[in-house]
């Protein structure tokens, strides 16, 4: 009896205990891999982008069908000669430190953002003035008309045009910020980093999430839970058997191998993923040196690349994986196939023919493999032995990823290598990693070079209206194809993986925790 007494004692203390006694719900999650770069602008890398939207906001974002959306804005304007563009920022928009959002904060960022991106670079190129006319609003007025001014201010593709506080913005864009002060709806706990084991972003009490649903990064990011734990587990089997242990909740790519595995466990699930946040794999071909610098040889490519042999190299069931000849990825809004004929119905027999019509001597094809990454060194290490088979004198090079990328950067001593990014950051001309350097004698577009396409960017940039874009999109993969420039070998998903108990994740290659609970 006095147990059953004290018990129930206890049970209406429970009932009476202030809301904040109760205890903090933290996801506890392993990404692709550790945030070490805090600076958003400073690298491209994905994961710091990731970083980037949980802790910092943008002035526009795009919904889930790519339509962009106000984020930080309340209202814009465009002037009837499409050279004024007026912005107005929401009310109550603050930092983490406490200072309120101001107009001067979004010119100064947008300044040190468009120094380090290619894509804010040109919005520069062709800007007149860009100032603060008082706290919530700011003008952007353009010597030219310029067609996509709110997919550059809401872009995905890194660096994003994070806001950060003007004094922050004001860094050198060489050197690396030396603090984190966002507005977004998760704050950085500077205290609770301890490199090389978990970051800890709690949520942030003072935002102002927009009223709408969230929808991919538009709408209202609304924050669920009271922190999210990132934890450090670089290998993929040793996190697979966290999630099934419940030692963490989600894990940003699930080991092809052991998707199987996480499937028949009830209390978890995969994500699947489709269109712009698949990957899209490709070959990048050194244009500067032989056999490659020649047109008709790098053309011979289209015809040996068989994309399903690659895909399936990777052992991924067909519900993550497709093949593509579009250019700019199948699910985007300039998804086109022109100029894709000779990327059909290939084979190793068409390629040997049209490499003997060809004026290739038997130059050696120095074929890079990057052995830490799976779905280069598949890709990779399938290509040779298809370029062998084909005629070609092949000479294979297993390196690690970042001695391939040393590599790259000289003009000989490497032909080609496989490797993939997110369609999201594919699906445009302009942010295309393989093309959008084209004659810059840029490494990463293998110092390609056709002037035709520098005309062609510009005519995409200056374009407002949707459908000729898409037909210039079409015009700038036809010169691509029909000069051999880039062969793609097609679009995969690496899901996800959670606890069935995490419910509210909105489907994202780039890893979202607003909307999410915990039960």
């Amino acid at each position: 009896m006095r147990r059953s007494w004290f018990s129930g004692l206890l049970a209406a203390a429970a009932l009476l205990a202030p809301a904040s006694a109760r205890a903090e719900t933290t996801v506890k999650a392993v990404l692709e891999a550790e945030i070490v770069t805090l600076d958003p602008y400073f690298t491209t890398a994905y994961i710091t982008r990731t970083f980037g939207f949980m802790v910092y906001d943008t002035l526009f974002a795009p919904d889930a069908k790519g339509v962009f959306k106000p984020q930080m804005v309340d209202r814009w304007s465009e002037s009837e000669d499409r050279l004024t563009w007026r912005f107005t920022l929401r009310e109550g928009l603050r930092f983490h430190d406490g200072t309120p959002v101001r107009a001067v904060d979004c010119v100064a960022s947008l300044r040190r953002w468009a120094a380090r991106s290619a894509l804010g670079g040109r919005l520069m190129d062709v800007t007149a003035a860009l100032d603060a006319v008082d706290d919530r609003t700011f003008v952007l007025t353009l010597r030219e008309p310029y067609g996509l001014v709110l997919d550059t201010l809401g872009t995905t593709s890194s660096p994003v045009p994070f806001i950060m506080p003007a004094r922050l913005a004001a860094t050198p864009p060489a050197t690396q910020l030396s603090e984190v002060v966002g507005s977004g709806p998760f704050v950085y706990d500077r205290t609770a980093h301890i490199p090389g084991d978990h970051m800890l972003l709690r949520r942030n009490p003072d935002y102002r999430p927009r009223s709408e649903p969230a929808d991919f990064l538009a709408g209202g990011k609304v924050v669920k839970i009271d922190a999210l734990d990132i934890r450090v587990i670089p290998d993929g089997a040793t996190a697979t058997g966290a999630l099934g242990a419940g030692e963490i909740d989600f894990m940003q790519y699930a080991p092809f191998d052991l998707i199987d595995q996480i499937e028949a466990n009830k209390g978890l699930a995969v994500m699947n993923f489709t269109g712009p946040h698949r990957f899209t794999g490709h070959y990048r071909i050194n244009a500067a040196s032989k056999p490659f610098d020649d047109p008709a040889i790098r053309r011979v490519l289209l015809r040996l690349v068989d994309q399903r042999e690659v895909l399936d190299g990777f052992g991924l069931d067909q519900r993550f994986s497709q093949t593509c000849d579009a250019f700019f990825i199948c699910g985007s809004p300039y998804e086109t196939h022109v100029g894709t004929e000779l990327l059909h119905d290939p084979s190793v027999a068409a390629a040997r023919a049209a490499l003997a019509a060809t004026a290739y001597k038997g130059e050696p094809v120095t074929v890079m493999v990057a052995n830490d990454l799976e779905a280069a060194r598949v890709s990779s290490t399938i290509l040779a032995d298809r370029l062998k088979r084909a005629g070609f004198t092949v000479d294979l090079q297993v390196m690690d990823w970042a001695a391939l990328l040393a590599r790259r950067t000289k003009k000989a001593g490497w032909s080609l290598f496989g490797i993939h990014a997110l369609g999201l950051d594919l699906s445009s001309p302009l942010t295309n990693s393989a093309i959008n350097f084209n004659c810059k004698d840029a490494a990463s577009s293998g110092f390609m070079c056709d002037p035709r396409m520098v005309g062609l960017f510009d005519r995409f940039a200056r374009e407002p209206d949707l459908e000729k874009r898409r037909a210039i999109a079409g015009e700038i993969q036809t010169v691509i194809y029909g000069e051999g420039l880039v062969v793609p070998f097609g679009q995969f998903a690496q899901p996800a993986a959670y606890r069935t108990s995490l419910t509210g994740l909105i489907p994202s290659a780039i890893p979202l925790f607003w909307n999410v609970e915990k039960q």
